[in-house]
């Protein structure tokens, strides 16, 4: 199991608030730390997963 260095609670935010929150948490983090992203919107899983794909997370 990965360990999350930091939360993200997204729970009940609609797309693209999500991503917004993630882009902006990122920049906090440093080299190798894990975010943990818990989000209810049903299709932020996808969302997320596209677009760290195309920014190089």
């Amino acid at each position: 199991m990965i360990q999350a260095n930091h939360q993200l609670d997204a729970k009940g935010l609609a797309c693209p608030m999500p991503i917004v929150k993630t882009k902006k948490a990122i920049t906090d983090l440093e080299d190798g730390q894990v975010l943990e992203v818990q989000a209810t919107d049903k299709g932020s899983k996808a969302d997320l997963a596209a677009w760290a794909s195309t920014v190089g997370h």
